[in-house]
């Protein structure tokens, strides 16, 4: 075999999927292609050959741009495109050109037909979309059981029909037909409306404790603002739920009409559900130090999780559904220390918590926002609950923000008109400290807000930023600075030397990028979502994003985070520090081949949202 053979083989050979062909079948494989040579602006694929064929880019790029010329995508050197090989694919909706001079391998469809039968693995890929693939990686890599709550439906756990009254039984009656049934909790149903729910608690609670006449309308100790699962609920999601609202029932819809009610003693029957008894444990707590010794236990329920099966998202949800209720003890137990507050105030939380992303143990990111009736007098108080929060978040693991980004900080403990104003001035001067602030602030989430302060607050910052083009644009050009770690041949770059030496940080070269995505695409549409797959789902449902776009992102999202949490969880085994400091050497040659074309994913969404805007900073 010449020298230019052996290239070309050892070319396809560092490359998926052709890393997964028998080597014999690899080293006969460059007498099959053909060379062919592109300049700059050419049309690709070429419309001009006799036969359909599989193009390898060898040198050069190739931009694709949808019916409007926007970016949808890009190849570069070791990419592939097949379009021509796949009869049953659609028409792609794109036109392709070569932003450089480009090499390309050529390699008829019918030569593909007969590799395909050569393996498995080599004919899996071209079966499958990015999104698919990474799916399926997904799936290997967090090698999800059989059973249990991450795979097993509420649909699957619940054993009968729904056993209800109406909101004008009498409490005595009420209490008859749940002993009769032996159930510890009725759905109240006023006609085909779910009027509310009341459980054995209510009955001690509200009525025997408060010594209400039995004869009264059970609507009278009935819980009325209940947050329902469906049939197709994942039984995880609804451990979440319980988790994050303190609750040990939850009505179940199918076709938005109720069709049981699903408990946490029926998610126990599937596997232990050590999040919803740790919150129980967390409202219970009576001190600080009771609350930093039940902490001390996540970490290893996110092992748990994560040797369970779950996903990224899973365990964001818990993590966080956990520090919820961490923050609010500490917020009840400030106010039973310092009595109750002179005006109204919501505390909202940001960063992953407000997203609902955390992994443990997370720095904090909060602030409060306090009615306008507040008085010079009132500081004081609000200080100090400020500071006893902080403090015991603190002690609870959750260190103090670097950045001081806590509502102990009086910046960002204001009234809400104060707060208003600070959004007003990011939004129309959007200067270097502006956009690194309102990447914070505009991930905020209310933990505690009886009064509704935070609603009129986002409502607000959302409509002025919608309608400010020049400030989306440079919340665009900000968002597409980080880029991920690919090199020039698309190797993964690493950290050189010091602690971190081999290592690359998954996640603010992998993981931030993506939620800076979505955070300028829900700025876009206006969308209050914090959480960054409920982002991207619902700027896709909007226009402001294709729904492959969407969908490619997610799945991206999920296979770094389910990295990153699963080299986490082994450092914790280990008695180590958690961190985000993944060495290539902790995956598999099938995992760094997927985390790069995630990464050359985000890569190619950052420079269709910097092309968008582009233009739109000068506007």
């Amino acid at each position: 075999m010449d020298v230019e053979l052996i290239e070309i083989q050892e070319f396809l050979a560092s490359h998926p999927p052709f890393d997964q062909l028998p080597a014999d079948v690899l080293q006969r494989l460059p007498k099959r292609l053909t060379v062919r040579y592109f300049r700059r602006g050419t049309a690709f694929p070429p419309t001009d050959p006799e036969q359909s064929c599989l193009y390898i880019l060898r040198r050069g790029a190739v931009e694709l741009r949808d019916e409007q010329g926007e970016l949808v995508g890009k190849l570069a050197e070791g990419d592939l495109c097949e379009q021509q090989c796949r009869k049953d694919a659609p028409e792609p909706g794109y036109q392709g050109k070569t932003a450089e001079d480009t090499l390309v391998y050529v390699l008829p469809c019918a030569e593909l037909t007969a590799l395909r039968a050569q393996s498995e693995a080599f004919s899996e890929h071209f079966d499958q979309s990015l999104s698919n693939r990474l799916r399926k990686a997904l799936d290997v890599v967090v090698d999800t059981p059989s059973t249990g709550l991450m795979t097993v439906r509420v649909r699957d756990m619940v054993k009968r029909g729904p056993i209800t009254s109406s909101p004008d039984t009498s409490i005595r009656d009420a209490a008859k037909i749940m002993s009769e049934h032996h159930v510890s909790s009725l759905l109240i149903m006023d006609g085909e409306h779910l009027a509310g729910m009341i459980t054995d608690r209510d009955l001690r609670n509200r009525c025997v404790a408060a010594g209400l006449p039995t004869d009264r309308p059970v609507r009278e100790i009935m819980t009325e603002k209940l947050v329902s699962v469906d049939m197709e609920t994942l039984g995880f999601q609804a451990l979440i739920a319980m988790t994050r609202l303190n609750v040990h029932h939850l009505p179940v819809l199918e076709d938005d009409r109720v069709a049981g009610l699903i408990s946490s003693t029926d998610l126990t029957r599937f596997q232990s559900a050590n999040s919803v008894y740790l919150v129980g444990d967390i409202h219970r707590a009576d001190s600080i130090e009771t609350l930093v010794k039940i902490s001390a236990k996540v970490s290893e329920l996110q092992v748990h999780l994560v040797t369970g099966g779950a996903t990224a998202s899973h365990v964001g949800q818990a993590v966080s559904a956990i520090t919820d209720a961490i923050t609010q003890r500490l917020i009840e137990l400030a106010e039973a220390e310092l009595g109750s507050p002179p005006v109204p105030y919501a505390w909202v939380v940001g960063g992953s918590q407000a997203r609902r992303e955390q992994s443990w143990h997370s720095d904090q990111d909060n602030a409060l926002v306090i009615s306008d009736q507040m008085k010079p007098d009132d500081e004081p108080y609000f200080a100090a609950l400020a500071k006893f929060v902080n403090d015991g978040l603190n002690a609870c693991g959750f260190v103090y923000c670097p950045g001081d980004v806590m509502a102990m900080n009086p910046k960002w403990r204001q009234t809400l008109r104060i707060w208003n104003k600070y959004f007003t001035n990011w939004i129309l001067k959007p200067e270097p400290m502006a956009l690194m602030l309102s990447s914070v602030f505009f991930d905020l989430r209310p933990l505690h807000d009886p009064a509704d302060l935070f609603d009129e607050l986002q409502e607000r910052m959302l409509d002025q930023s919608r309608a400010n083009r020049i400030f989306i644009a440079y919340m665009a050009a900000n968002a597409v600075k980080n880029r991920p770690p690919l090199g020039f041949f698309r190797n993964i770059v690493l950290i050189h030397g010091g602690d971190h030496d081999h290592t690359f940080d998954i996640k603010h070269r992998g993981i931030v990028p993506i939620i800076d995505l979505a955070r300028v695409y829900s700025l876009t549409a206006g969308i209050p979502e914090t959480n960054t797959i409920e982002r991207l789902q619902a700027a896709a449902e909007r226009g402001a994003l294709s729904k492959d776009g969407a969908a490619n992102l997610v799945d991206a999202l999920e296979f770094i985070g389910t990295l990153r949490i699963r080299h986490q969880a082994e450092q914790l085994r280990k008695g180590q520090k958690a961190d985000n400091f993944l060495s290539p050497d902790e995956l598999s040659p099938l995992e760094r081949g997927h985390l790069k074309e995630a990464f050359l994913l985000i890569n190619t969404m950052q420079e269709s949202l910097g092309q968008r805007y582009q233009a739109g900073r000068f506007a």
